[in-house]
């Protein structure tokens, strides 16, 4: 029998990352792109957060919370630039991985902490657009190793490189 700390480690599936998007200006639309790439100091090139915070170079949000979101805002559907995160994964309970490190293509990544909604929710997703996020907003991360991420990499909870 395990016990709960051997458990922390145990994921079932690999995750996927199913969209990405950066903004190159403050204020301006996300554009959704098939593939980034990502330094240890400047965290998303082509991003305007790019080389501020390292412990939020990337965040990221679960595929599976969309349709929560969506449906607590009246919603049949929800577009992934609406909450600002830059990588959605599916498969994987990201909250879960929080001090983790995960691969995801030739990258790697810490999970740094939750991601929080903003304010920008309200507007972005109406009046409660704040609420509907709050637990369902993602997580941060730090780039530990540089490279290219893309749509379709797969999401692996990297156990050699473990905080």
């Amino acid at each position: 029998m395990q016990n709960i700390k051997d458990l922390f480690d145990v994921f079932p599936l690999p995750g996927r990352v199913e969209w990405i998007g950066i903004r190159s200006e403050r204020r301006e639309p996300v554009q959704v792109v098939e593939a980034i790439t990502v330094s240890e100091k400047k965290g998303i090139i082509g991003d305007h957060y790019s080389g501020q915070n390292g412990n939020r170079h990337v965040t990221l949000i679960q595929a599976e919370h969309l349709p929560v979101v969506a449906a607590l805002t009246g919603r049949a559907s929800l577009d992934p630039a609406l909450v600002r995160r830059n990588i959605v994964v599916s498969g994987l309970n990201l909250l879960a991985l929080k001090d983790q490190q995960i691969q995801i293509g030739d990258t790697v990544l810490q999970i740094t902490g939750q991601c929080h909604p903003c304010s920008k929710m309200e507007i972005a997703l109406g009046p409660g657009g704040y609420n509907a996020m709050r637990g369902h907003g993602g997580m941060t991360a730090k780039i530990v190793r540089g490279g290219v991420i893309r749509v379709g990499d797969a999401v692996i909870v990297d156990r050699e490189f473990k905080v």
